[in-house]
């Protein structure tokens, strides 16, 4: 059975109701948004499920589309804080990845501007690294960005794609950028995405980290995780009910090959590490519980099949 991500919306009545088909096909329900009298659905389904669910959700005046970036934790890098670099297009980006299902979290490096102090902190980098995929917005010159690059890219062990204004071809007369993937036409602009054109742009975005997060996933598919991330995700949930009552959006985050659970590591770790799975292994067993560097929370990156032995 071959899950594809998707996003449901539509009235908030009944909507109780495809949740309940969702888990009932062998679906997850990654994360859920009620906006007044509107909710949203971000989900992992069947793919052969899908026309049922459409079928069913129409009636309720419900939608089903497509979300490639659902089950993702995405950085969005910003060279500073400054407003030149973060208010408009870095925000404009982190928002319209979270439209197609990403969670994002915005990283304003300390010593990420000009070419001559550029830097990447220790506690940056590992930042970046419980991560699915990193994107660097950076700035309108090809020497710039071929310069800076390099050392804010040092210790980075995930994806990275990058955005600058230079299309490929003018970067890659100065530079072969150390990266993934890279979209041009995306610069410092002072006003807000609104355009036909801008927003074209961001949809290209899209399109290239959804390409790069596929070839990660296939990279995971020659060695299986020991179990699914959303799985995980179910059971962590049932096992801990104080995460019910958190005011987090998503309290316990999906990535590719792991979790990040908001609750304090110290005080729930071992708790965690000892949830039973139905086949007898405990979550100990099959993942690596590590202190995050964001607000000491857990971070859990699941053990491939080949290292533990079993599939849950």
């Amino acid at each position: 059975m071959t899950l594809v991500p998707v996003t449901y919306t539509g009235g908030i009545y009944r909507h109780d109701e495809i949740i309940d088909l969702i888990e009932d096909l062998g679906g997850y329900i990654i994360q859920k948004h009620v906006i007044a009298q509107e909710v949203v659905l971000q989900c992992l389904v069947p793919d052969e499920d899908i026309p049922l669910i459409q079928k069913i959700a129409k009636p309720l005046t419900g939608a089903v589309k497509p979300a490639p970036l659902v089950g993702t934790e995405i950085a969005v890098v910003s060279p500073s804080l400054e407003y030149h670099h973060l208010p408009h297009t870095s925000c404009d980006v982190a928002e319209y990845l979270r439209r197609s299902g990403a969670k994002t979290n915005m990283v304003g490096l300390s010593r990420g501007f000009g070419k001559r102090i550029a830097n990447l902190s220790i506690e940056e980098r590992d930042i970046i690294n419980e991560h699915d995929l990193a994107i660097y917005v950076l700035g309108n010159f090809a020497e710039c960005i071929g310069h800076k690059l390099p050392v804010l890219r040092r210790g980075v062990t995930v994806p990275v794609v990058v955005t600058g204004a230079p299309d490929r071809e003018a970067l890659m007369e100065v530079t072969e950028p150390p990266a993934e993937g890279y979209v041009g036409g995306i610069g410092r602009i002072m006003h807000r995405w609104r355009r036909p054109e801008e927003l074209e742009k961001l949809d290209e975005l899209v399109g290239e980290v959804a390409h790069v997060l596929d070839r990660r996933r296939e990279e995971i598919a020659d060695d299986p995780l020991s179990v699914s991330p959303a799985r995980l995700m179910e059971m962590i949930m049932d096992h801990l009910p104080s995460l019910h009552g958190s005011t987090h959006p998503t309290p316990v985050t999906v990535q590719i090959a792991g979790l990040r659970v908001k609750l304090p590591y110290d005080e729930s770790a071992d708790a965690i590490r000892g949830i039973e799975c139905d086949e007898g292994a405990s979550v100990g067993e099959i993942c690596d519980l590590i202190p995050s560097r964001m607000r000491n929370y857990i971070w859990i990156r699941i053990k491939p099949y080949s290292e533990t032995g079993i599939m849950v």
